[in-house]
């Protein structure tokens, strides 16, 4: 600060030359000249940071209208005959939930994520690349290709696995373990669909878990992301995808519990983790982004 009080003291003199009395104290008007320095550093400080919450706030509000808003993209076609909810079991598990007839039900061939389709509804069976391992048939015919083709939809690749068949002519809903579309019961083959999965067993909470292993659930002690497809006595049938992740035990007992209001008569587990998504006017979740095959589609 030695230039100012040099600069101070030619202040002196010059007034002392024009006959006037001016007396600086040159410690106090640096002092002075300092605390006025920072109280503008500190307001600098104070403007810099109200502008980057203001615009830290700007910019989350963007991200979550990008992940959360149900208008992001226009489904060419959606669907209005079905009820959307979420639920919150008390292990902690969050699900949301398609509740619909079975008529209403079909099942496309997407070859991309869920929420890049043009439908509403949820995840179907396993897959491998873009083959179908689990059976995914509609009116007799494989979703996926000609009956006979490898990974078409016609079977439940390697092991016979609980599979959720609508009989179009009965109205009615059941869970059969099969291999092969060709072992399912149904009164007219030209109309119903059937989706693969891992047996849910409900009713039987003594074998549930011994038949899953038997059916080979993939990964059932970690902790995922999970889908389901169940169905309770008025036979209303209800299209699950959690976005909670956690073992197929927590998973299945949170859907006991919030589902159905004790009415569920079964079930199955569908596809899961990353290939677990939603896509419905309230809400989106695509799993962890990536391309699935084939889901359950509602119609109406």
């Amino acid at each position: 600060m030695g230039f100012i009080s040099e600069f101070l003291s030619n202040v002196e003199e010059t007034a002392k030359e024009y006959g006037l009395e001016v007396s600086l104290n040159k410690d106090q008007k640096q002092i002075e000249l300092l605390q006025s320095s920072n109280e503008r550093k500190r307001l600098s400080i104070i403007v810099i940071s109200v502008l980057i919450f203001f615009f830290a706030l700007i910019f989350l509000g963007i991200v979550k209208s990008l992940h959360s808003s149900p208008e992001r993209r226009i489904v060419a076609h959606p669907a209005k005959a079905y009820t959307y909810s979420e639920e919150k079991a008390s292990n902690g598990f969050e699900m949301h939930l398609l509740k619909s007839d079975p008529s209403n039900i079909t099942l496309e061939v997407v070859n991309k994520n869920v929420t890049l389709s043009d439908y509403y509804g949820i995840n179907g069976g396993f897959f491998f690349g873009d083959r179908l391992l689990s059976i995914a048939m509609v009116n007799g015919k494989p979703a996926g290709g000609d009956m006979g083709q490898y990974g078409a939809g016609h079977e439940n690749v390697k092991y016979p696995r609980g599979t959720l068949l609508w009989d179009g002519v009965t109205n009615q809903l059941s869970v059969q373990i099969v291999s092969q579309a060709s072992e399912l019961k149904v009164t007219d083959p030209a109309h119903y669909w059937a989706q693969g999965g891992i047996s849910m067993s409900i009713g039987h909470d003594d074998l549930w878990e011994s038949q899953a292993n038997i059916e080979h659930a993939p990964f059932a002690d970690d902790k995922r992301l999970r889908s389901a497809l169940v169905y309770d006595q008025a036979g209303n049938i209800y299209l699950i995808v959690s976005s909670t992740k956690g073992t197929l035990s927590d998973f299945r007992a949170a859907i006991l519990e919030t589902v159905g209001e004790g009415q569920l008569v079964d079930g199955i587990f569908l596809d899961g983790d990353g290939s677990s998504q939603l896509q419905a006017k309230e809400l989106w979740l695509p799993g962890d982004n990536r391309p699935i095959v084939e889901m359950l589609r509602l119609l109406r």
